[in-house]
């Protein structure tokens, strides 16, 4: 009776699993496929008004390959850098008992909260010496090196302590240990922050105005609102396209076929921590030199222009008017993000095929574009085909989901694998449908990472500025944008108040994520 009762469990389990992709989770990533394409119709329909000959002299010239050289190069330096950063500030935190390692995890990813655009008005207004090369490194690694910092942080917590100790106990050294064994276990976490930074150097716009630095970016933003070339700017727009797709082809290759998770964690246990001894003090200082250049400088710049100029006199109701939006915005994004990307997360892990493959890594190509191009495709759609939508919030937060998509997707995707398929299965199986299984099984167990995900949205919403630019109502304006008319200007002390409010808030999601690592690591 027994047996029999187990066997038709299994058959129907199997039956459950055979099922074709509910209709709930193929018609929204539908819908998302086609909105994540307006930006790439959008720039073939401009680039094809132009005619062949044109747009191969357009591409083919001289200031196109400059720009090529300025981006490749700002992209790998900064990714690079940024991984240096972010890989050892993890180690040290993790790893060892440097003195006040909460206190620490906390401050390294403390400059999440500090706006590219915003930290770099602040060391432009300190010395303009600044501009060029060096100084949009130095600002964009300082800015970027926390999306390192956090996922391997997250894999060296999660890495079973015996793998360690195994290498130590065969007689390799602390730093063999590390490049044989630890290393090769971070590579999806550090990858995942490599391929986010490198898309978002792509895309970068705010902060290389500010420090006179010329990319794709920046060159598409001059063609479009000084010279109104549409033209140029769309061959420049494919040429960052085909440059984002090398990158996820180079990432995928160095990914490759390697599995790294285990069968089981087996018995938590605690982690032996590393003793620095006498380098505990070149640590302290290297912790404290990072944090002085990337949250000091920029906070007390801010704090030196509330304090001077004409800041004394402003419109403070103004101000809490865009605080209000922002706030709004940043919510609002955050959860239509969150909404596009279950879908689309669900479908490439639980229902794999072409499809779903191509659903899930066009987020990614298409975040390598920048938020004008973003804003001028929604702009062109709402005109032509929904005109009710034309600078409406709905249009824009639209905008924010296609632009933040990946966020949610790591964030999701990576609760989302540990939750073992059986259990989705013999829910199924008991005859629950697909939606009650959705909300009573998988829902409840990938929430921290649909809480990591809301808050990374949230954050890269509340900064986000060349998009809203273009989208926002009339009318209405956030503190990016504020921050920006002023700045523009060289009203410093007119956009302190904006950037000290921007900042403030923008440190809760980042003060959530920081509690969320530690909440694993006691659970753990």
């Amino acid at each position: 009776m027994k047996e029999a009762w187990t066997q038709r469990l299994l058959q129907s389990v199997s039956g459950f699993r055979n099922k074709r992709r509910p209709v709930w989770l193929w018609l929204p990533v539908l819908l998302l496929v086609v909105l994540s394409c307006l930006p790439i119709f959008y720039i073939v329909m401009r680039a094809s008004e132009v005619g062949w000959e044109k747009a191969i002299g357009l591409i083919f010239r001289a200031r196109v390959y400059e720009l090529l050289i300025n981006t490749v190069k700002l992209a790998f330096t900064v990714t690079l850098v940024s991984v240096l950063i972010g890989v050892t500030t993890a180690w040290f935190v993790e790893r060892t008992r440097i003195p006040g390692r909460k206190m620490w995890n906390v401050v390294v990813t403390l400059p999440f909260a500090v706006p590219a655009f915003v930290s770099s008005y602040s060391w432009i207004s300190i010395y303009s010496g600044f501009e060029g090369f060096g100084g949009a490194v130095l600002v964009l690694a300082l800015s970027s090196y926390p999306l390192v910092h956090l996922p391997v942080a997250a894999a060296l917590r999660g890495m079973d302590p015996a793998l360690e100790e195994i290498s130590r106990s065969l007689g390799y050294s602390r730093m063999q240990t590390f490049f044989k064994v630890t290393l090769p276990h971070l590579r999806p976490a550090l990858l995942g922050g490599a391929i986010l930074i490198a898309l978002h150097m792509l895309a970068e716009f705010g902060a290389l105005a500010f420090l006179n630095y010329d990319t794709f970016t920046t060159a598409i933003f001059d063609q479009y609102n000084v010279a109104f070339n549409s033209a140029s700017a769309a061959m420049l727009s494919l040429v960052l396209l085909v440059l984002c797709l090398v990158i996820l082809g180079l990432e995928l290759l160095i990914r490759g076929k390697a599995k790294y998770a285990s069968v089981g964690k087996g018995t938590p246990r605690k982690r032996e921590l590393i003793s620095l001894g006498w380098m505990a003090i070149p640590a302290l200082i290297g912790f404290t030199v990072l944090a002085v250049l990337a949250v000091g400088v920029p906070l007390g710049t801010i704090t030196y222009w509330l304090l001077t100029g004409t800041s004394a006199g402003f419109d403070f109701p103004e101000v809490f008017s865009s605080l209000f939006s922002t706030l709004a915005f940043g919510a609002g994004g955050s959860i239509v993000t969150i909404l596009f990307a279950f879908p689309l997360v669900i479908l490439a892990i639980r229902y794999r095929g072409l499809f779903s493959t191509l659903s899930d890594r066009l987020p990614y190509f298409i975040h390598s574009l920048p938020g004008l191009v973003i804003g001028l495709a929604m702009v062109s759609f709402a005109v032509r085909y929904a005109f009710p939508l034309y600078q409406t919030a709905p249009l824009l937060l639209i905008g924010y989901a296609v632009l933040f998509l990946p966020l949610a997707q790591s964030s999701i995707r990576g609760a989302m694998e540990q939750v073992p398929k059986q259990l989705e299965e013999v829910a199924g199986s008991l005859g629950k449908n697909p939606l009650t299984v959705f909300f009573k099984v998988t829902l409840p167990l990938v929430a921290p990472g649909v809480g990591a995900g809301l808050s990374l949205v949230f954050l890269e919403v509340m900064k986000e500025l060349t998009a809203t630019l273009l989208l926002r109502p009339t009318g209405v304006d956030t503190l990016a944008v504020k921050i920006w008319e002023h700045t523009s200007n060289a009203e410093f002390a007119a956009s302190a108040p904006y950037a000290a409010l921007l900042i403030l808030i923008s440190g809760l999601p980042v003060y959530l994520l920081t509690m969320r690592s530690f909440t694993q690591k006691k659970e753990g």
